[in-house]
């Protein structure tokens, strides 16, 4: 994609896309700016410069355009964000999995609805602050790690289909993030030092387990070894993650005061599974439905790459392959503390394959 474009720049009233929505009138792209409203009371969400959909957040980002010389609209995603993530995070938690709103946000908010409507309104693509390259491979365009291995945000944008990547635009991915403090800070860009976002914007405290108890109430179940040996109770299996050792209070000790980890949540006997971090260790991932940032791997063939199961996590060298359903990798050593609902993701060097939701581990 190359040229003089009509583009709407996502601003979420941080120092990332602000800059991106400069560089993009720069480029000599017609921009405009646009913040999307997610929820029908923000107040609700996270403020204090520490979301990304907040009432402060969508005052930073008109003075950004102002600045940059911009026009700027806000969009009301609060129906599409509640649908598409908030009840999502919710009925996964119930579920027994752990899910990764940000992901959920990126694919059904960010770049789906806000590109359809881009679209139609006749613009050419979508220009955000992610931290992410692409490049253009005979004449199909890929989705990479951006050069600042610390804010690479390639793993969150890997539910994008390669239709949704051929519409986005990167400007930072070539960036590391201190430089872009900096030419913030030469634009006169107040937002040059605001805070990162951090946490999840819809859970205002902070406190997932807290949050999630309001909506989905306390029962009380048992904490278990893999024996079915009852260690201790709990308020709610939902409230737990794979691989979490604190906050257990067990009342029966266990030998030599080893430390237990959740190895399983079963929501429909609200048990929660403990043992020991040996019994953590994953070697094969399943996932699905697999979603693919370019051309889909011959059905069942097997290929060498690089899996990656959290957001800033190790690259994990593996074999994988796709049945026609799912998404197999078969790592070269195991991980531990994986959960089903995360993403696993794979890449070949810095280009991203695609991605799916962990459905089983092995």
């Amino acid at each position: 994609m190359s040229g003089k474009l009509k583009v709407i720049a996502a601003m979420s009233g941080g120092v990332d896309s602000a800059v991106a929505a400069a560089r993009a009138v720069e480029a000599g792209h017609e921009v405009i700016g646009v913040h999307l409203a997610l929820s029908s009371n923000p107040q609700k969400y996270r403020s204090g410069a520490r979301g990304c959909c907040t009432v402060e957040d969508s005052h930073d980002a008109r003075r950004a355009a102002d600045v940059i010389g911009i026009p700027f609209y806000i969009w009301d995603m609060a129906e599409q964000f509640h649908a598409g993530v908030v009840e999502n995070f919710l009925s996964e938690y119930q579920s027994g999995r752990t899910p990764n709103p940000c992901l959920r946000c990126n694919e059904k908010i960010k770049f789906e609805a806000v590109l359809v409507r881009a679209k139609a309104l006749g613009f050419d693509a979508v220009v955000t602050g992610h931290y992410a390259i692409t490049k253009e491979v005979n004449g199909v365009k890929t989705l990479n790690r951006a050069v600042d291995p610390e804010k690479d945000q390639s793993y969150v944008l890997a539910v994008l289909t390669a239709d949704q990547i051929s519409g986005a635009i990167f400007p930072l991915g070539d960036t590391v993030k201190d430089d872009v403090r900096k030419e913030a800070q030469a634009r006169g860009l107040f937002v040059a030092n605001k805070p990162d976002s951090h946490d999840i914007c819809f859970v205002p405290s902070g406190d997932n387990a807290g949050w999630l108890r309001e909506r989905l109430g306390s029962e009380v179940g048992p904490i278990v070894d893999q024996n079915g040996k009852e260690l201790g109770q709990h308020n709610g299996a939902y409230t737990f993650t794979i691989g979490q050792r604190r906050g257990l209070n067990l009342t029966v000790p266990t030998p030599k005061g080893e430390p237990r980890y959740v190895l399983s949540i079963e929501p429909k006997t609200n048990t929660v599974v403990v043992g020991t971090h040996e019994a953590l260790a994953v070697n094969k991932i399943v996932g699905q439905p697999p979603i693919w940032c370019g051309p889909a791997p011959e059905l069942n063939k097997v290929y060498k790459g690089f899996a990656q199961v959290r957001a800033h996590g190790e690259p994990l060298p593996t074999k994988y392959q796709f049945d026609g359903t799912h998404l197999i990798a078969d790592l070269d050593q195991p991980v531990f503390g994986l959960a089903t609902g995360q993403a696993l993701v794979i890449y070949e060097d810095d280009r991203v394959v695609g991605s799916a939701t962990i459905s089983e581990t092995f």
